[in-house]
């Protein structure tokens, strides 16, 4: 790729970042103190404004930890601190400081209304002439005077933990953005790394304990969980942000925004006899209902249908008539307005329903749904049933069933979508898409928005333990991707169930999955994915690099040439053609190691990816909490193994034993239902010990590397070594500091064997790969002089010279802003 092509490429991923920003969480006080956040915005220089400079974000509230330090300010040249302090639990909320002397502005503004508005913008302006700040706060201004500002101001900016202020709020930012005509602008898109890069690509902070929330975009995060002993159902309500999951004599209710648990008892059990604990939530009354289409065992004086008041805790009996047949995985819809319950579908008796039902509130009682014309859907069940208010429409996606609605004509899935008009009851089938993988039906809930996409859940439900993928689909041709990973699921009983929700405030995505282990004893788990979702490949658009691998980087290409003479710019665009021979092959290399990849096997050099018996990348996978154990497990497995105690430790440091016993049995089990989809490797319980065991036709990059440099001639597979290296550093898809020993280790392995093998190619004069083999070094010690003589060297042999110096003065920038001093050997004494 040609210098144009680059910079080129930097400003479309700039662009893209630009538009996708997601922010900073800071991890508040509710964690230990060194496991706070701290983003030191100016860490490696530090700018300087005169007349006047602004401080803008976007912030959000989280109603976790409400007191705490939002940022500190610190003029460079003096000791006088700005603070901004937040106090969710008073009637203030914001006050800004001179630290350790008084209190400067008092914002006493609705903390309720914040919240509701999930992000909104601050701005602290200072005007260094008039000598006075004003915060400004969701478009309410509060002033102040006399402060004694100095003419030019050297900003220290400090979000979160700083020096001896250790309480932190619960809050996220975003959109940062500092100065005056002169901007320095911060997205804060990335979602992973330390280092903090500005809109244009430049390295200028450093973050600790970073909470990245693009990640939140992708990976569906697990809020809660319940149990219920006897038959239970589920519902969300957005406008409470509540989770209620209630049997005969309980609700037990979780709040996702405060993450608080409630247990109510009822005074009175609920009347209705729960056999699938159906139900619909009537929002505006503040009640849920209940309700049983059909129930065999039904006497006439019990009731069918039943309200809690959400408020009271009282249950009401509204109806006792019922519907002809039981009709498992029905589509639904609630009517604010009119008070009407709509379902369509379903399965009972051996058959599966085309009718549509409505239950009045008003009325308290059922009727079928007549009169609609045009296409109807074939009867079935599993559907995904969803509102439209624009076009006043229902939409039908989905499901299994045929076109006689008998079970014993056998059942065919459909991936086709209806849409019933409610003004003219007229149906409409607008597609019908072909399906060339897994057969799959999708949850009941669909989110839609607008009259482009809709949002749904699909799994297999045919096989025991799977997973439900989130599917966006175009409402005009069906045309679909699947965002975000994945949510595991066991679907062995017709009553498990999943559903999908859109909390408009807090723009997420919610999603419940309810598994039944004998029809009665039922768990529920709750997960939210912030709202857009997003493709794995957007997710990987917003990886930068991390402080080790920053100077390889295209950012610091864009900085060597920004520092570098005219010469060395005209170098580039004389060997325009060198280069692009470079890069071919530099891409057939990548294209071997691509082709190299099999089947069964899991590679840690670079991005992590797992392809099952079939060679199908499902590294998807591979939760987060999957990769920690499977790496922990795997560090081990040279020796011994690990033990359970060690394991639970690592991963959950601050929690005991007995509290994690049941988060380390469900990331194992889950580990090993992913490893399931590959031959030849296991983790195994032995003696006490867990430890992964790998045998043919398993392969996994790292145990062949750790194969290859411990043999007695490491030399005789270079090659192979080299593409394994090729891919990346180690674990380089994580820069959690719990895996820093597992690098260093591996690390420590590899940087002697290939100084050997780079002075073997010197000798023998193969030069191109002396420079491979240089790289690989730079990769582990950026800082290795022994290699820049070599990598130098090598491209001087092969008549590179511009190439060459430019690689000396790259090294010779970065030996001086790292170590302070500058590089001691002149490039003449190569």
């Amino acid at each position: 790729m040609t210098p144009n092509r680059h910079i080129l490429l930097l400003f479309g991923l700039l662009l893209f970042h630009a538009g996708h920003a997601q922010g900073l969480k800071f991890n508040s006080a509710e964690l230990p103190i060194d496991k706070r956040t701290s983003y030191n915005v100016f860490e490696s220089r530090t700018p300087e404004f005169k007349d006047s400079f602004d401080i803008e974000f976007d912030m959000s509230l989280y109603p976790v930890e409400e007191i705490g330090y939002v940022i500190r300010i610190k003029n460079k040249d003096s000791n006088k601190i700005y603070n901004l302090f937040y106090d969710g639990q008073g009637a203030d909320c914001f006050k800004l400081n001179e630290e350790g002397k008084c209190t400067l502005i008092t914002a006493k503004i609705d903390r309720l209304a914040l919240l509701a508005a999930h992000w909104f913008r601050m701005k602290l302006s200072f005007d260094l002439q008039a000598d006075s700040i004003t915060l400004t706060i969701h478009d309410r201004e509060f002033h102040v005077g006399d402060v004694g500002l100095p003419p030019a101001y050297h900003p220290v900016l400090v979000f979160g933990k700083s020096d001896h202020i250790i309480d932190v709020p619960s809050f996220a930012i975003k959109n940062l953005s500092v100065g005056n005509s002169r901007k320095y602008t911060f997205d804060l898109s990335q979602s992973e790394g330390s280092i903090v890069y500005d809109s244009h690509g430049k390295p200028y902070g450093k973050v600790s304990n970073p909470e990245w929330l693009i990640n939140d975009a992708f990976r569906w995060k697990y809020k809660t969980s319940f149990a219920s002993q006897t038959v239970a159902g589920a519902n969300y309500n957005p406008e409470k942000k509540e989770i209620y999951y209630y049997n005969n004599d309980t609700l037990f209710v979780y709040n996702i925004q405060t993450e608080q648990k409630e247990v109510r008892r009822f005074a009175r059990p609920c009347p209705v006899h729960l056999v699938l604990g159906m139900n619909f939530l009537d929002i505006p009354g503040n009640k849920l209902y209940t309700y049983e289409v059909y129930d065999d065992t039904k006497p006439a004086d019990r009731p069918s249908v039943a309200s809690l008041d959400l408020e009271s805790g009282e249950w009401s009996a509204e109806c006792y008539d019922q519907l002809p047949r039981q009709l498992h995985h029905h589509g639904t819809w609630f009517d604010p307005g009119k008070k009407q319950y709509t379902i369509y579908g379903g399965f009972g008796n051996m058959h599966y329903s085309p009718d549509f039902f409505t239950y009045d509130l008003g009325e308290k009682k059922w009727h079928r749904f007549e009169g609609a014309a045009g296409n109807p859907a074939f009867p079935r069940y599993f559907l995904s049933m969803g509102y439209l208010g624009a076009t006043n429409s229902l939409y039908l996606f989905g499901g299994m069933g045929n076109e006689s609605g008998e079970q014993v004509v056998g059942r065919t899935y459909f991936y086709d979508l209806h849409r019933l008009d409610l003004t003219t009851k007229r149906i409409t089938k607008l597609w019908e898409i072909p399906w060339e993988t897994t057969n799959s039906v999708p949850v009941r809930g669909m989110v839609i928005l607008d009259d482009s996409y809709f949002y749904t859940l699909c799994y297999p439900e045919s096989v025991s333990d799977s997973f439900l993928r989130l599917y966006r689909f175009s409402i005009r041709d069906g045309s679909y991707e699947i965002l975000g990973d994945s949510i595991p699921i066991h679907s062995d009983k017709i009553t498990t169930n999943a559903n999908l929700y859109y909390d408009e405030q807090q723009n997420d995505l919610v999603a419940t999955v309810q598994e039944f282990d004998d029809d009665i004893v039922s768990h529920l788990k709750v997960y939210t994915l912030a709202f857009p979702p997003i493709t794995a490949e957007v997710l990987a658009t917003h990886s930068v690099p991390r402080g080790g691998d920053f100077p390889k980087s295209v950012f610091t290409l864009i900085a060597s040439l920004a520092i570098a003479c005219a010469g060395i710019l005209l170098y580039w665009l004389r060997r325009r053609r060198a280069a692009a021979e470079r890069r071919a092959a530099a891409d057939l290399a990548q294209q071997t190691v691509a082709a190299a990849a099999v089947p069964n096997s899991i590679t840690l050099f670079g991005d992590l990816t797992v392809r099952d018996r079939r060679n199908k990348d499902i590294t998807y996978l591979f939760t987060a909490r999957q990769r920690q154990t499977f790496c922990l497990i795997l560090e081990h497995s040279l020796e011994e193994g690990i033990t359970s105690q060690r394991l639970s430790n690592l991963l959950w440091p601050d929690k005991p034993e007995d509290k994690v016993k049941n988060s380390r049995g469900v990331a194992l089990n889950h580990l090993r239902k992913t490893l399931s989809e590959l031959d030849g490797v296991e983790l195994v319980f032995n003696k006490g010990f867990f430890k992964i065991i790998q045998r043919p036709p398993f392969y996994c990059d790292y145990s062949r590397c750790m194969e290859i440099i411990t043999s007695e001639d490491p030399g005789s597979e270079r090659e192979e070594l080299i593409e394994i290296l090729s891919r990346g550093k180690f674990l380089q898809f994580s820069d959690q500091p719990l895996f820093d020993s597992f690098k260093a280790s591996v690390e420590r392995k590899l940087e002697p064997v290939l100084q050997v093998e780079m002075e073997k190619c010197f000798e023998a004069e193969d030069y191109r790969t002396t420079l491979r083999l240089a790289e690989a070094i730079f990769d582990i010690d950026p800082q290795n002089d022994n290699a820049l003589g070599y990598l130098v060297k090598s491209l001087l042999r092969l008549k590179r010279n511009d190439e060459a110096r430019l690689r000396y003065q790259a090294f010779a920038v970065e030996y001086r802003k790292t170590l302070g001093t500058e590089y001691p050997t002149p490039f003449k004494n190569f």
